[in-house]
Order: structure tokens, then sequence, then C-alpha cells
């Protein structure tokens, strides 16, 4: 029998130095990598994440094996154009696919991962895009052999809350649309009236340039309902707005009709949009004015540069109390309105204005030992008396533009429209920022606290309007008009001290809404 070749190799050698020889040959397989002569790659799929940020594809090798020394490949469609390319303990963008520059590196599959020398060579992917959205390959090579398996990223963005837009119809029927924008990808559009799900009469999504989704429906609804329109995302993300229609009988044939638009809030959110229009028109709002929950807010510079300290007026009314920048309802238990909140309790604030953006805010809650006030109005009227009739009903063709809250309806907020239109909120606001357009004829009331838009009012300014305060009736908490020091209103780009809130009528500064001055002491 032949000896092996190894042996003959070294024949020369005496036995202690054959010793010497297969011990450094021990010695060099303990020191080389732990590697396996068969690869496996493992990996998790699919991946969600929301558009813009940091997202990770796990993949590694099972069992675990020390991959510093392998070759490591993430590519799509093109092997040689990798996303991430790993070979000789470097990474090597000679060829990587320049829409990943700079955006991708090794992550860890879970928070006790040990990286590479674990076999953990997941993909760390950082400003995602619609466009990363798809099946991505985690390739490996050693010398021994290699391994490859698919990774599935799915990208997503929840939109902006539905606009919902009412016009009645001369049959005594309103036709709703429901709209929303800012959708990835395509989401399901969903009809309830009464609490019944409903098919809608049409359903059409478009795609913008940058590959959002935006979606439009419409039905026929009786004049007095409860409808909701909900926008859901595969991952069951939810939109929904609640309308609730009061439409009295108008005779048939009657020729002018009334459009309206409400925007609300997802069931996340703290409180509702509101957008009431004689005719509808579309507002455009840039994505980077949102916030978490997709709702436009008030940037802070323009609350600064434009923000007012308003004066309530002298006022000889038996009905309020107003001390410096509060005001409060007087205790009248026999007075032919009962507990109806009237114009006998409201009061106009200066300066009145006939141009321009102006801004103001007003605390409704004194401290964390009251309650927030239930009862209020706040808006702008072209009146120049506010009228002391009890039996008269403000609304906007009189020239008073409010939002309204009542403690007979614990659920839902009202603007000074007619026909009288009702929409949901989850929380009452400590404190309401109002931003008036004047040239655009537009109103804006926004919770300072919560940063959220509450609603906007449109209009047509012909003359002086004023601000407009209403404490209404029964509330143990003060009414005050937030004013800030001198100083901080001078200049455009001066904003006032950053501080934080509590909500229980202190200041509270944000990137989005401005802040008032201090909360002074109580009435």
């Amino acid at each position: 029998m032949s000896k092996p070749v190894l042996m003959n190799s070294f024949s020369y050698l005496t036995d202690q130095q054959l010793r010497y020889v297969w011990l450094i040959l021990l010695w060099t397989q303990c020191e080389t990598a732990p590697v396996s002569h068969s690869l496996v790659v493992s990996v998790q799929s699919p991946n969600l994440v929301r558009l813009g940020l940091s997202a990770t594809l796990p993949c590694w090798l099972n069992p675990p094996q020390n991959a510093e020394d392998l070759e490591v490949r993430w590519y799509r469609d093109n092997y040689d154009t990798p996303i991430l390319l790993y070979k000789a303990k470097a990474f090597d963008d000679t060829q990587q696919d320049a829409s990943y520059a700079g955006r991708v590196s090794f992550g860890l599959k879970d928070a006790t991962s040990g990286g590479l020398k674990t076999g953990d060579v997941s993909l760390k992917l950082v400003n995602t895009t619609i466009q990363d959205a798809g099946e991505y390959t985690c390739y490996i090579t050693s010398l021994q052999g290699y391994d490859s398996s698919p990774v599935t990223l799915e990208v997503t963005e929840t939109g902006r809350s539905p606009v919902l837009s009412a016009v009645r119809t001369e049959d005594n029927m309103v036709n709703v649309s429901c709209e929303s924008e800012g959708w990835y990808p395509q989401p399901v559009l969903r009809w309830s009236v009464q609490h019944k799900e409903l098919k809608p009469k049409s359903l059409l999504f478009n795609k913008d340039s940058s590959g959002l989704v935006s979606v439009h429906s419409w039905l026929l609804v009786p004049s007095s309902s409860k409808v909701s329109c909900s926008v859901v995302l595969p991952n069951k993300d939810t939109r929904e707005a609640t309308l609730l229609l009061d439409f009295p009988p108008q005779p048939v044939g009657t020729a002018g009709w009334v459009a309206f638009a409400i925007l609300l809030v997802a069931a996340l959110a703290a409180l509702g949009v509101m957008c009431y229009k004689k005719k509808v028109k579309k507002s455009k709002q840039s994505r980077d004015k949102r916030d978490a929950a997709g709702e436009p807010l008030l940037p802070k510079a323009l609350a600064n540069k434009n923000y007012v300290n308003v004066k309530l007026e002298d006022t000889d009314t038996p009905f309020l109390k107003i001390r410096n920048n509060k005001l409060r309802d007087t205790t009248y238990n026999n007075v032919p309105e009962g507990p109806r909140v009237t114009c006998r309790t409201a009061v106009k604030g200066s300066p009145g204005f006939t141009s321009g953006q102006h801004y103001w805010e007003v605390s409704l809650r004194y401290s964390d030992r009251v309650d927030v006030k239930q009862s209020w109005w706040l808006g702008v009227t072209a009146a120049r008396e506010i009228p002391n009739d009890y039996n008269f009903t403000p609304n906007t063709s009189d020239g008073f533009w409010f939002l309204s809250s009542s403690p007979d309806r614990a659920d839902s907020f009202q603007f000074s429209t007619e026909p009288k239109v009702f929409f949901a909120f989850t929380e009452r606001p400590s404190k309401v920022g109002v931003y008036l357009d004047y040239d655009k004829g537009e109103i804006y009331f926004y919770d300072v606290v919560e940063k959220s838009l509450i609603g906007s009012l449109a209009a047509t300014f012909t003359g002086e309007v004023f601000p407009f305060f209403n404490p209404g009736r029964g509330d143990t908490s003060p009414m005050e008009i937030l004013h800030r020091e001198e100083q901080n209103q001078s200049s455009n780009n001066a904003g006032p001290p950053e501080k934080t809130s509590d909500g229980t009528g202190q200041n509270q500064c944000s990137e989005n809404v401005g802040c008032g001055g201090e909360t002074a002491e109580a009435s």
C-alpha cells in the first residue's frame, strides 16, 4: 500500500520534527475564521417602514458564523450594480447603485446581535423613499460556497385626514364627497352613514409626481345624516372624518346651494379640522408643515411676526366681569334666555383690522385645579355694536365668524354658519390661537398645546373686523386673552422664549404654533 502523499513529502523529517509540523497545522486550523463549508442565509421578510425613516432588512448566517472575512453583496435587480458590497474587510462602492450612495450600511437585526462577528449582515437604509419599496437580495460568498435569500421592504405613508365636502341638491338630498391625499401604497376608502357601510357612487385614485396617491369619492345621503369617510392602509393606519348634517328641508326648486368642507383628524389625533366655504376651493399645504398626524400647522415665525396684544372693549353690561385681560360671566339666574349663551355675554376686542395677517391666543383654563372651559365663542365680527338682544342668533351672514363650544354637545364643535354643521372632537383645547388673514378672507383656529389645527372659516371681509370673545355661561375657568412683551413683537424674526406647557393655561411655544404671554392672576 502506498503511503499518503503528505507523509512522502515529510519523509526526511524526524519523528520530533513531524510532531511540530502537526501541531502547527492544528493551530492554523483553529485560528481560521469559523466559516461553515455550507453557508445558510436566513432573512426576515417583509419589513415595514414609514416614508423618510430608517429601515433595517435583517439577514444573517444560520448557524451563527464569523462573516468578517466573507463577501457580502446586497442588490436589487442587477447583481453587478450592488446597493452595498463588502469584501476583503472593506466596503467597495466603485459599482454602487447611485441612488443608495450615502444611505446604506450594515445594521443589527436585533438589540442582542453581535454584528459581523456573529454572521449578522443586515442592511440599514436611511431616508427611505417610495422608490426603495420592493425586493432586495442578500448574497454571501466564501471560498467554500455561497447562499442568498430575498428580502421585501414595504414603504408606507399615511396621508392627510379626509376633506368632506357637501352640496345640497334640489331633492333635499346631500351630495357628500371625500378627498384625501399623500398616501402610499394605494389606500382603501370606506363610507358609512348612520354607522352602516355603503358603497360609493364613484372612486378615483391619482398619483402625483413623487408617487404619493390621492383618493376622491362621493355619494348621496339624506339631509339629516351622520356621515363618516375613512381611508385605510393595508397596515391598518387610518384617517377618518365624520360629518353631522342637519339641513332643514327646502322647497323644491329653490335656487342656490350651500357647500362646506370639514376636515377631521384621525382617531389617534386630538382634534378635528373644519373649513367652511360658500364655494369650496382646495388649499394646497406643503408637506413639510405637517405634524406627525399629518395636519398643517401655523409656522412659529408667522405667529410671532403677526402677534397682536388684543385689548377688551370697555362695556357696562351687567352680564360680564372683565379685569385686565380676563373675562367671565356673572351669575344671573332669572334671565329670559336661561342658561343659553347669547350675545349678552359677548364683547369685542381692539384693535380692528382692515387688511393684513393677525394672530392672538386665548387661554381657556386657568390652572390644573379647574376644568377646561366648556362654553365659549372665539372669532371676529364686523359689528360695530354687539346686540344686547338675547333673541338674536349671530351667524356669518350677520358679520359674525366664530368657533363655539357648548357643554350641551360634549363631543362636537360648531361654527357660526347657517345651516348648522357640527363636527366631532376628542378633547377640548386649553389654549386656542386665532389667525386672521384678512386679505385672503380666512380665519384659522389652532390648539396651541396640542399643536394642531382645529378648523378654519372662509369669508369676504368688506370693512373693519374686530376680535370677538364670549366666555359663555357657568364655567369655573375665566377666559384670558394672552399678551406678550412688546419687544417680542418688534422683530419679524424674534420669537418668544422656549417654554413648556402642562395644558393648564401656562405658556407653551413650539416650532409651529406661537405662544402668548404669561398668565395673570385669577380674577
